[in-house]
C-alpha cells in the first residue's frame, strides 16, 4: 500500500511564497502533492482561442513546475472537469487530506462544495483557506452584524480591525493572519519527492498564444509613495499594473498591503476596495445578474447595437473613450481613471445596459475579477453601492483636460484623433447628458 499524501490543490494562488493553505499542507506531516486543473468547464466557455489569460495561467504554471522540480518535487498538472480529475487522483494516490485556499465566485463554490461532497464518500478532509484577500465577507461587519454597503465606513472598520491585529500579534490566528506571512519556504523539504511530469502546452488545450505582454510582478517602493499624485494620468507609469497578478495570485496580497500600509493610504484604499467588492458578492450574489439597487431594474436600456460595437472598437468619436478601448482591445488591459470614464459614456451617453459593458469588460481584461468588475460597472451606472446619485455623469472633454491636457495618452492609441479619418461623436454630450437625467429620473418615480 502506498504512503498517505496531502494535495494542495492551486486555483487563484499560483505562487510558493507566503501562500496560506501550501503553507497549512506543508505543516500537516504528509508529503504535498502540488494540483493544478485547467477546467474545461471554464476554458470551453471562454470564445476567444486566443484568450491571454490562458497563457497567462499555463505560464504561471510552468514557472512553479520549474520550481517545483528544483525541489525535487513536481506539479501534477491535469485538464478535465474537477471531479474527473478528483476521481482519477483518488485511483492513483493514497489520499489522506486536500488543502487549498477559498474562491469566492458563484461558479468556485459549486465546484469546491462538489469536490467536497465527493471527497467526503471516502472521508478525506477538505481544507480551505484564506489567501485572496486580507478580509473576508463575515470579518468586517457593521456592530449589528450587518454587511457594509458603502464603502468609507466599511474601510475605517476595516483599518481598524488592521491596525488590531498588527498592534496584538496575538489576536491573529493561524487561520486569519492579517499581515504576517506564511513562511512556505522552510517546509519546502515536504513536498512530495517524484520525477517531473509534463505540463501540457497552449496547443494541447486548443489555445494558441495571444501576443500579449504581461506586466511584472514587481513594483517599485517609489512608484507607490507617489500612487496618490499618479494614479489618474494615464499618460505616465503611475499605477502598479499588479492586477492580473491579484487576480491569479501569482504575488501574495499580504506582502503588498504590507507595504501599502507604510508608503501610501491610497494604494492600501485600492486593496480595500477588492476586499470590499468580495464581500458585496458574498452578501447579495443577486449582483451577478441585477442592480445592486432593484430599483434601477425599471431603466428602459436602449439596443443600439452599432452604438454598441463602435463603444467596443474604439469608434465613438471621443478621443478619451477611444483611446481606453483600443488600449484594452490590444493589450488586455486599461488605465483605472479610464475605466471610469469608458463605463459612464456607455451606462450614461449612450443608455446602453452595464451588463454588456461589464461582460465585454469580462471577456477582454487580463486582470478580470468578477466582484471588482461588476463594483465597478455598477459604480458607473448608478446602481451599485455608491452612496453618489446616478446624476454624475462624466463628461469626457472635462476628464481629458484634467488628467490627459497634452493628449499624449490619447494620441498613443488614437493616432488619427486630429485628422479627417477620426469620426464626429456619436453622440452630443449635452443631449446625452439630459437624455441620461431625464430616463433615469422617470424610470426610479415610477
Amino acid at each position: 500500500m502506498s504512503k498517505p499524501i496531502a494535495v494542495f490543490w492551486f486555483r487563484r494562488d499560483l505562487r510558493l511564497e507566503d501562500n496560506a493553505g501550501l503553507y497549512h499542507a506543508l505543516k500537516s506531516g504528509y508529503p504535498v502533492l502540488p494540483l493544478f486543473i485547467f477546467d474545461t468547464k471554464i476554458l470551453d466557455d471562454l470564445p476567444a482561442h486566443d484568450d491571454a489569460r490562458v497563457e497567462f495561467i499555463r505560464q504561471a504554471v510552468a514557472d512553479l513546475a520549474g520550481a517545483l522540480e528544483d525541489l525535487g518535487s513536481a506539479m501534477y498538472v491535469a485538464v478535465g472537469t474537477p471531479a474527473d480529475v478528483w476521481r482519477q487522483l483518488l485511483q492513483k494516490y493514497r489520499i489522506a487530506a486536500v488543502y487549498t485556499n477559498r474562491d469566492y465566485e458563484p461558479y468556485a463554490l459549486e465546484r469546491d462544495a462538489a469536490v467536497a461532497d465527493l471527497l467526503k464518500e471516502r472521508e478525506i478532509p477538505f481544507l480551505d483557506f484564506k489567501d485572496h484577500v486580507i478580509f473576508e465577507h463575515d470579518e468586517v461587519v457593521k456592530d449589528d452584524g450587518t454587511p457594509y454597503t458603502v464603502f468609507t465606513p466599511y474601510s475605517r472598520k476595516w483599518k481598524a480591525k488592521l491596525g488590531s491585529g498588527l498592534n496584538d500579534p496575538s489576536e491573529a490566528s493561524a487561520q486569519s493572519f492579517y499581515f504576517r506571512s506564511y513562511p512556505t519556504a522552510a517546509y519546502s523539504s515536504r513536498f512530495l519527492q517524484t520525477q517531473p511530469l509534463p505540463v501540457p502546452a497552449l496547443s494541447d488545450m486548443g489555445f494558441a498564444p495571444a501576443g500579449i505582454p504581461f506586466p511584472p510582478k514587481t513594483v517599485t517602493q517609489g512608484l507607490i509613495r507617489k500612487y496618490d499624485q499618479t494614479r489618474n494620468f494615464p499618460a505616465i507609469d503611475g499605477t502598479s499594473r499588479l492586477g492580473v497578478h491579484f487576480r491569479f495570485g501569482t504575488i501574495s496580497i499580504r506582502e503588498k498591503a504590507r507595504l501599502a500600509s507604510t508608503l501610501n493610504e491610497t494604494y492600501l484604499n485600492e486593496l480595500i476596495w477588492r476586499d470590499f467588492y468580495s464581500q458585496i458578492l458574498a452578501h447579495f450574489p443577486h449582483v451577478v445578474h441585477a442592480p445592486f439597487k432593484p430599483q434601477y431594474d425599471q431603466i428602459p436600456w436602449r439596443e443600439a447595437r452599432e452604438e454598441f460595437e463602435r463603444w467596443c472598437s474604439g469608434q465613438t468619436g471621443y478621443p478619451i473613450v477611444d483611446a481606453g478601448m483600443r488600449e484594452l482591445n490590444q493589450t488586455g488591459y486599461m488605465h483605472n481613471r479610464v475605466r471610469m470614464i469608458t463605463a459612464s459614456f456607455l451606462t450614461k451617453h449612450l443608455l446602453i445596459d452595464w451588463r454588456r459593458g461589464e461582460a465585454y469588460f469580462a471577456k477582454k481584461l487580463l486582470d478580470f475579477d468578477l466582484a471588482s468588475n461588476n463594483g465597478g460597472w455598477q459604480w458607473a451606472a448608478g446602481c451599485g453601492t455608491d452612496a453618489a446619485p446616478y446624476f454624475r455623469i462624466f463628461n469626457p472633454d472635462s476628464q481629458t483636460k484634467k488628467f490627459d491636457p497634452e493628449l499624449r495618452y490619447i494620441r498613443k492609441w488614437v493616432p488619427e484623433v486630429d485628422s479627417a479619418r477620426y469620426p464626429k461623436p456619436i453622440v452630443e454630450h449635452n443631449f446625452a447628458r439630459q437624455r441620461c437625467l431625464e430616463t433615469y429620473k422617470r424610470a426610479l418615480q415610477e
